[in-house]
């Protein structure tokens, strides 16, 4: 086999991600700069214009929902919130899950079990359980989206943070620096989290599709963003409720929403590929 042969397969893969990456791009530049120039605004209603298919006509480049909103400043406004969402939710469980399972796996011993069992209790709570919780005892607010999708995303990043830590702690590296008089602490900010760097940065990728999907979750069941606020996933719940008469209102940002997570996946699984040895040395 040519070397050419052999390279073509990494060759398509890469296309594929710049690809991936050039898409994602164009979304996250498309849904901040849209709205602004765009001469409707997501909380125009037009009782006049009410379920315009996609087209031309009146402006309305994606047609308009029952209340007469323009659905292409509506669906870029709520992919502007939907990746908000997801982004400082993924940054909170990434400070949140490093700290935690870093320090535990450092400490060992009984400190390391009770953290840990703290982790295994959190996960057998009812995550949409302590969602109606948090909106019910604090009402309706943005600011409990992060709380409750950072509250369950760091726990996966705590238990992978704590089995790197464990596997650095024993290195010559860390060991020296301990027989050197090192306080923990230090060892622990100097020595053990950059070498975590690859692996946050690879999991933080693979969890931003998976805060997505869960705000998009919560807002479809009508517990994320409220009106006149929208999202990716209220959008989608209001387009099933006007599928078989505008079914524009459901491809529209279910496809976008599609899109935006195979984009996520793609560069994460690409990133994984590169920062792990055993995987590009196969």
């Amino acid at each position: 086999m040519s070397l050419r042969a052999a390279l073509s397969p990494l060759a398509g893969r890469t296309r594929g991600v710049r690809l991936g990456a050039w898409l994602l791009l164009g979304v996250v530049a498309l849904a901040v700069l849209g709205p602004e120039l765009s001469p409707h605004d997501y909380r125009d209603t037009n009782f006049d214009a009410r379920l315009l298919p996609p087209g031309l006509a009146g402006g309305h480049l994606f047609g308009t929902d029952e209340l007469g909103r323009d659905l292409f400043v509506r669906t870029l406004t709520g992919t502007r919130v939907t990746l908000l969402v997801a982004l400082v939710a993924s940054l909170v469980s990434l400070v949140i899950g490093v700290a935690w399972g870093s320090i535990a796996g450092y400490a060992g011993g009984r400190i390391d079990a009770f953290m840990m069992r703290a982790v295994d209790a959190l996960y057998a709570l009812p995550f949409i359980f302590l969602v109606i919780l948090l909106m019910v005892a604090f009402e309706r607010n943005f600011f409990l989206i992060f709380v409750a999708i950072g509250a369950i995303n760091w726990l996966d990043m705590a238990r992978i943070v704590r089995g790197q830590t464990l596997s650095l702690k024993q290195r010559e590296f860390v060991l020296a620096a301990e027989l050197l008089g090192v306080r923990p602490a230090a060892v622990l900010w100097r020595h053990v989290m950059p070498n975590l760097l690859g692996v946050v940065v690879v999991y933080l990728t693979l969890t931003i599709p998976q805060a997505i999907l869960v705000e998009s979750f919560l807002s479809f069941l009508g517990l994320g963003v409220q009106e006149p606020g929208t999202s990716l996933g209220a959008l989608v719940n209001s387009g099933v409720a006007h599928m078989e008469r505008a079914p524009w209102l459901l491809l529209v940002p279910s496809t976008l929403l599609a899109l935006v997570l195979f984009c996520c996946h793609f560069l994460g699984d690409d990133l994984r590929d590169r920062l792990d040895p055993r995987r590009s040395g196969s």
